[in-house]
């Protein structure tokens, strides 16, 4: 172990039984323009440990963001204090390890060979071709480069000491359109770890047509509506769906999917899956408590699978873990990469299919207009009407409401525009049934 030697020393010292380091190192990169000048400019690296220590059956942690011998020192003596005052009796954990480990690779070489200066030229060629995009842009209001390198290890007491390096960056800007009275505004961004793949023009006009496509948009008549909801707009509800498999949410009673597992629970064209071995940046070959990772089924053909699992909840249930162990001191259960498995149909097709209908592009306020406990949710949102089996004139100043649950269950038909969420989530355009929408 040699750098933490003296941890480890002084927590056995100390009546420690078992004992960790979850070490992360990282260095972000942070460049800003507006009006093709440097903006801000950031370049810093990162340092941040965090020790967890089992006494008494009580797991204690504690962090710092140094490392040294006195830092050693005060780590111990905090997860021995946190430990004598906590009260629940859930079992607690200090993993030994897995039998088998696959690994998956999430750091590109070369994009830390990719200079500055070649980063500068990209994006002042994605503001410059915003810019220009259409006669209706009025403004570039921003215009981003942010770079994440993280080395991340797991070292314990039980021997186990694991490695896993990555490295990501996007690339957004943000426009301002206005036609008459009218102002819209537009954002879109390029997420990945490969520079070479980043083309600003393409960028641009994605940008570009968020903010113009938008002008002249009104409110339509308040109805309910056969719907075809975007990419962005699934993955933000489906995040909120599938937080309702986590075994922890279900040990807490709190669970819309508390006894379901084996059960239907969405359309049949539905299938979610957890894959943390997929190949991308969001890869992880195991988890917070160094557990292996392995890609699951959460929902196939609509019928729930499993409830997501760490090592307590799984002790809990009497079952394995599932390696979805994740955050500090107090490991949560997450899901690491939701894929939602896409369809044949284009989005064209979809419109096809709907005949007359909205298509909705855009919600805010998830986190105050969604009741988790229920699933019910009003939202701002905007989008377009489907006329006729094409995309019609904009809406605006709408709210959808519906039911979590219901939106799932009530899924035609999912599509083939795949696309990949900064928030850890592959997800198509998909058909439903119905949706409630307040206009006019």
């Amino acid at each position: 172990m040699g750098k933490y030697d003296k941890f480890f020393a002084l927590a056995k010292e100390k009546g420690l039984e078992q004992v960790e380091l979850y070490v992360s190192e990282t260095r972000t990169l942070s460049i800003s323009l507006f009006h093709g000048e440097v903006d801000n400019y950031s370049d810093n690296n990162g340092h941040s440990i965090i020790a967890r220590g089992i006494l008494n059956g009580k797991c204690g942690s504690a962090s710092c963001d140094v490392w040294n011998s006195k830092k050693a020192t005060y780590l111990v003596n905090e997860v021995v204090n946190n430990a004598r005052v906590i009260e629940n009796d859930d079992p607690v954990f200090i993993f030994k390890g897995s039998e088998k480990y696959k690994k998956v690779n999430t750091f590109n070489n070369e994009l830390e060979k990719i200079t500055i200066e070649e980063k500068m030229a990209k994006l002042r060629a994605l503001e410059k071709a915003v810019k220009e995009g259409d006669p209706r842009v009025m403004e570039v209001a921003s215009t981003m480069y942010h770079q994440v390198t993280e080395k991340v290890n797991i070292v314990n007491s039980n021997g186990l000491n694991l490695k896993q390096k990555s490295n990501y960056f996007y690339a957004i800007a943000h426009c301002v359109a206005k036609e008459g009275t009218q102002v819209k505004s537009g954002y879109d961004f390029y997420f990945g770890n490969d520079f070479a793949s980043f083309n600003p023009e393409d960028l641009a006009k994605k940008i570009v047509n968020k903010a113009v496509d938008q002008l002249g948009g009104e409110a339509c008549d308040s109805n309910k509506y056969r719907a075809v909801l975007n990419p962005d707009v699934v993955a933000s509800l489906l995040r909120a769906y599938v937080t309702h498999a986590s075994a922890e949410e279900v040990q807490k009673q709190s669970s819309l999917f508390i006894g379901k597992v084996g059960q239907k629970v969405a359309s049949k064209k539905v299938t979610i899956e957890d894959r943390p071995q997929q190949k991308n940046v969001f890869a992880r070959w195991f988890d917070d408590e160094g557990v292996a990772t392995y890609n699951k089924p959460i929902i196939k053909n609509g019928v729930l699978q499993t409830y997501l699992h760490n090592l307590t909840t799984a002790a809990k249930a009497g079952v394995e873990t599932t390696g979805n162990g994740y955050g500090g001191g107090k490991k949560e259960v997450s899901s690491t990469f939701l894929y939602l498995k896409p369809g044949k149909k284009s989005l064209e097709e979809l419109f096809e299919k709907v005949g007359n209908g909205v298509y909705i592009t855009d919600v805010s306020g998830l986190h105050s207009g969604l009741n988790p406990q229920s699933g019910n949710f009003s939202l701002q949102s905007t989008g377009f009407l489907i006329e006729d089996g094409k995309r019609g004139r904009p809406l605006d100043l709408i709210t959808v409401s519906g039911n979590l649950l219901e939106i799932f269950e009530d899924v035609l038909e999912v599509g083939n525009d795949v696309v990949l969420s900064p928030s850890g989530v592959s997800t198509q355009s998909v058909l439903i049934k119905k949706i409630k929408v307040s206009g006019k």
